[in-house]
């Protein structure tokens, strides 16, 4: 698999691109789309639940409170220097409480596992996910690695103020 970068052209304006490859898991529904963007203007390309064989007609119930891992069906090659951030659908959280637990979850560019997609039930009502349903926006964003080394610290005017420390209430 191969990985690199190129130019794109919407509208008459040059955006960045990457390009990540992609690759179905074994069993999984090669009639589905690959993750991509609905709109020009949209940041964040929309994957589908991918469910296993047994599923596909019933899909995954969750319950109010319940999370699952929702397979995708696809393993990405991302190139170094970048990561992959998977993000709640505002749609399904406006409409039916649908999150991700982990949000937004990162995928490592030396991943090359099945991407799953990890969604909680914070909704009233029990939520199914349906086989071919968008569930996530998968978001390329560069990484910058830190050198982590001990040192003196600056002083702030926040100080050492944790959690609800720069004042005001929710």
């Amino acid at each position: 698999m191969s990985a690199g970068a190129s130019g794109g052209n919407i509208a008459g304006k040059m955006k960045p691109r990457v390009r990540v490859d992609v690759a179905f898991v074994a069993g999984a529904d090669q009639a589905l789309p690959l993750p991509s963007y609905q709109t020009a203007g949209a940041a964040g390309a929309d994957v589908c639940a991918n469910l296993d064989a047994w599923e596909r007609l019933s899909g995954i119930e969750l319950a109010p409170g319940a999370r699952a891992l929702i397979p995708t069906g696809v393993r990405l090659a991302i190139p170094a220097g970048f990561e992959v951030q998977v993000r709640a659908r505002s749609g399904l959280a406006l409409r039916h409480g649908i999150a991700l637990v982990n949000a937004p979850g990162t995928i490592d560019s030396d991943y090359r596992g099945p991407l799953g997609v990890l969604v909680v039930n914070l909704g009233q009502e029990a939520f199914t996910v349906t086989h071919g349903m968008r569930i996530a926006q998968l978001l390329v964003a560069p990484v910058v690695q830190a050198d982590f080394t001990l040192g003196d610290l600056d002083d702030t005017a926040r100080g050492t103020g944790g959690f609800g420390s720069t004042g005001g209430t929710a």
